[in-house]
């Protein structure tokens, strides 16, 4: 191609509205978005707000993308700037998701826009025939390692002491056993002061079951105080806990965080409540906690994720992501496989039946692996989905999107 040519294909590519985009997207066929839907799973969980909704995004290339967060109303924003939109420009795709609006999305929103992030990663796999692992670099570990959280461990019976449970759960392949600050029942009381005391005895009893060299970890759930939260953690301090997660309250992280990481020596971990990475940003390049707790889709899918990653990696801070739904997990394995510091995955499916997902996660002896199945490598029953919400127009709805002389997204 001559000099004038070039120039003048140049000048026609940068009035576009995807000038920004790496040449390489040229090799990529093209495609457009057709339709977004959402599903209830068999057993949905409302207890969280970050919702196992499954969503699934239609191309007119017949290749659909699978993901997982949301709610209708929350959904419906986001995926209306979505549609006759080409899925493969992702970067893009969530800066218009996130900006197009005049309040920027909150953590309800922000989870939603997970999803179907999620969903355009799963696109991107199937598009070129490769696991979304392998897109982003490769996996840098040959396995993730695991605790259990709520799905069921061989070998432990109701009613077995915390020792024994704890054994159990090593024995099994976990890496760290995973216990509560004195839990109770919910809707029942806690009482803050006599549950710090009962702290020493059921760690304790924890260290016993893992071994001089097992791990565990306690999560105080935010029910204490600072000042509590100090005494427990002083308490255990010698029990070495692998880490103790949120110790203090969400709202006050920010404040209470760096106060409690000067007055204590155990490792902390904290975040799963939190949505994306300038919710904790400054904990972490501040070195006020020892592990990330965000996770998918709450962060804002697998596009948002790798910048936390980035962020922590920057600062030698690790990332225990806290459990979502079974979609979300695959791609945990996906896009933290590939991050290079610690990393310890909270797992609440073994011995639980999918039945809407016949394909989806690979998990053995405690520990979750990675696949070769293209994009996510889920696979979808939706005979076994009830359907919630359908999206098949753009949805300008008084949005507005503004752009720099370059052709990227600004604020409005």
């Amino acid at each position: 191609m001559n000099r004038r040519l070039f120039l003048k294909s140049a000048a026609a590519a940068g009035a576009s509205a995807f000038a920004h985009l790496p040449l390489v997207q040229a090799a990529l066929p093209k495609m457009k978005i057709t339709r977004v839907r959402a599903f209830a799973p068999p057993r949905p969980n409302p207890l969280f707000n970050q919702a196992d909704t499954v969503v699934t995004i239609e191309t007119d290339a017949g290749i659909t993308g699978v993901g997982e967060g949301g709610f209708p109303d929350t959904l419906k924003q986001c995926a209306g700037r979505l549609i006759g939109q080409d899925p493969q420009h992702i970067e893009r795709l969530w800066q218009d998701m996130s900006r197009s609006f005049f309040y920027p999305p909150g953590r309800e929103k922000e989870d939603a826009l997970g999803a179907l992030d999620l969903a355009l990663w799963d696109i991107r796999g199937k598009v070129l025939k490769l696991p979304v692992h392998e897109i982003l670099g490769g996996m840098t570990r040959n396995f993730c390692e695991c605790y259990n959280t709520g799905g069921t461990v061989p070998g432990i019976k109701p009613g077995m002491s915390l020792k024994d449970r704890a054994a159990a759960t090593v024995a099994a392949g976990y890496r760290a056993f995973r216990m509560g600050a004195a839990d109770t029942p919910a809707n029942t009381t806690y009482n803050t002061r006599q549950k710090v005391n009962q702290l020493f005895e059921d760690c304790q009893q924890v260290r016993d079951g893992v071994g001089k060299n097992g791990d565990f970890c306690i999560d105080f759930h935010q029910r204490f105080d600072l000042i509590d939260a100090v005494r427990g953690c002083d308490l255990i301090e010698g029990l070495a806990p692998f880490f103790v997660e949120d110790p203090v309250r969400a709202e006050a992280f920010n404040d209470d965080l760096p106060k409690l990481r000067k007055m204590v020596k155990v490792p902390i971990a904290a975040g799963e409540e939190w949505g994306n990475r300038w919710d904790f940003n400054r904990l972490v390049e501040n070195h006020d906690i020892d592990f990330v707790r965000a996770t998918l889709p709450n962060v804002g899918g697998i596009t948002e994720m790798m910048k936390v990653a980035a962020i922590c990696e920057t600062h030698f801070v690790g990332i225990v992501p806290h459990f979502t739904g079974p979609i979300a997990t695959a791609a945990l394995v996906n896009s933290l496989g590939t991050f290079s510091g610690p990393l310890l995955m909270e797992y609440s499916y073994a011995g639980r039946d999918l039945p809407h997902l016949p394909v989806c996660m690979d998990f053995k002896d405690g520990k979750l692996y990675p696949n070769e199945r293209p994009g996510l490598g889920v696979e979808l029953d939706m005979s076994k989905l009830t359907p919630l919400l359908e999206v098949t127009k753009y949805d300008t709805n008084r949005a507005q999107t503004y752009f720099r002389p370059d052709g990227s997204i600004t604020n409005w």
